[in-house]
C-alpha cells in the first residue's frame, strides 16, 4: 500500500483516441505535492505519510503550524492529507512526488466534495415523484405530502426524507482510469468525471478493487531523483563533448625525398 496524491480539478475536456473516438477526460493539476510529515509505527503506532500541496502565505496560518513547517524547512501548504502506507512505502521528509506516480491505464479512486446546490426540495434531493397535477391539489405539486402519523406516535421520525441542503458532501468515485500524464506541466488526465467543482482539491489513490499495475513506481515516483538523474546525464554528456574537443586530430605530413 503506497501513498496517494492531492490534485486541483481544472475542468473537463475531450481527447481523441488512435481509433478516432472522443474520450471525455478530467484535468487534474498537481502543484508541488510534497511530503510534509512522516509517521512510523515505533513512534506513532502506525505508518503514514502526510502530503501537502499549494502554497499559502505564512501570515494566514496559525503560529504553531507555522513553527512546525519552519522546523521541517518546508513552506506552509494550503491542503494537507494523510495516507496510510506500508512500512516499506515510507518516504523522506520534503520529498516531492511527480504526476507519473500513476501510469496510463491504471485504475484509481478519486475522493472530493460534491458541488453544493443549496436548499433543495424532495423531488430534486430524493427523486420524489411529486403530487398529482389535478385541480384538487392546488399548487402543491412538488411538495412531499404528509410527514407524520396519528396521535401514536404523534411525531416525525428522525432521518425522514424531506427538503434540505443538497450537495457539498464527500464522495468517492471508484475505478476511474488514468488516460495519460504530463510530467512537465504536472497534469493528470482521468477518463470520466470526478466529484467537485473547478478549483477544488481532490484526493487520488490506487483503486482498492483493482490490482495495481507492475509498471507503477513503488513506493513513489519522486521528482527530486528525476532532476538529479537529468543533471547527472547532462553533466556526463557535456564531459564527453569536452573530451571529444580536447582530442587532437593528427594529420599526415608529406615528405619529399
Amino acid at each position: 500500500m503506497r501513498t496517494g496524491l492531492i490534485a486541483e480539478k481544472l475542468g473537463m475536456t475531450r481527447v481523441l483516441s488512435p481509433q478516432g473516438e472522443h474520450i471525455p477526460v478530467t484535468l487534474l493539476k498537481v502543484d508541488a505535492c510534497q511530503v510534509t510529515d512522516v509517521k512510523t509505527e515505533e513512534k506513532h503506532g502506525y505508518n503514514a505519510v502526510q502530503i501537502g500541496v499549494g502554497v499559502i502565505k505564512a501570515k494566514k496560518v496559525s503560529k504553531p503550524v507555522r513553527d512546525g513547517f519552519a522546523k521541517k524547512k518546508i513552506e506552509p501548504k494550503r491542503v494537507l492529507k494523510e495516507f496510510r502506507v506500508a512500512q516499506d512505502a515510507l518516504l523522506e521528509l520534503g520529498a516531492q512526488i511527480s504526476v507519473d506516480h500513476f501510469v496510463p491505464g491504471q485504475y484509481v479512486d478519486v475522493t472530493g466534495a460534491s458541488v453544493g446546490k443549496g436548499f433543495a426540495g424532495v423531488m430534486k434531493r430524493h427523486n420524489f415523484g411529486g403530487l398529482r397535477a389535478s385541480h384538487g391539489v392546488s399548487i402543491t405539486h412538488r411538495s412531499h405530502g404528509s410527514t407524520g402519523q396519528r396521535q401514536d406516535p404523534g411525531r416525525v421520525f428522525k432521518g425522514k426524507k424531506m427538503a434540505g441542503h443538497l450537495g457539498c458532501e464527500q464522495i468517492t468515485t471508484q475505478n476511474l482510469q488514468i488516460f495519460s500524464t504530463d510530467v512537465d506541466k504536472g497534469l493528470i488526465f482521468v477518463r470520466g468525471n470526478v466529484p467537485g467543482g473547478e478549483g477544488s482539491y481532490v484526493v487520488i489513490k490506487d483503486a482498492i478493487k483493482k490490482v495495481r499495475p507492475e509498471s507503477a513506481p513503488y513506493p513513489a515516483s519522486l521528482l527530486v531523483k528525476k532532476e538529479a538523474s537529468a543533471k547527472a546525464e547532462k553533466a556526463s554528456t557535456s564531459k564527453e563533448t569536452e573530451e571529444v574537443k580536447s582530442v587532437e586530430v593528427e594529420t599526415p605530413t608529406e615528405t619529399t625525398e
